[in-house]
């Protein structure tokens, strides 16, 4: 008597688990790295306006303060890892009074962050648009007693 085969599906089930297990990973892994990517650009947005205003409007005059406000968004984004974000290009300051450090003046400065998903190709970036845009304004008052 010759011995029989199994028929049926033993075995197929630890294939099967691994397999969606696999499947449905890969995308929870995708993003939890997407939305910790978003909430270190929002982290980063809020630190460079609240710093950069508070920069520009301790700062004696508008030259010193834009500069000094461009290196707190610098500071800010490598602070997070956006190295390669310009805070020239991020950085807008808006003024009440004119000049800007007139006493009691209120300086408006937003920081304007692009955001691109990790593990999103160049090639790809350039034809379909796969960044998240994020914004962050802070208000400073000049000091009222500025000599």
């Amino acid at each position: 008597m010759t011995p029989r085969r199994p028929t049926g599906d033993a075995g197929s089930a630890v294939v099967e688990f691994v397999t969606l297990g696999v499947l449905l990973l890969v995308p929870v892994v995708y993003l939890v790295l997407t939305l910790g990517r978003v909430q270190a650009g929002v982290f980063a947005a809020e630190g460079a306006a609240r710093e950069a205003a508070r920069a520009f409007t301790t700062a004696d005059d508008e030259a010193a303060g834009t500069a000094r406000a461009q290196a707190a968004v610098l500071l800010a984004f490598r602070d997070q890892g956006f190295d390669d974000a310009s805070p020239e290009t991020a950085l807008t300051i808006r003024c009440d009074a004119d000049p800007c450090h007139t006493p009691q003046a209120q300086v408006r400065v937003t920081v304007a962050l692009d955001i691109v998903l990790p593990g999103v190709p160049r090639f790809v970036d350039t034809v379909v648009p796969t960044r998240v845009p994020v914004r962050a304004d802070a208000l400073a008052v000049v000091d009222r007693f500025r000599g």
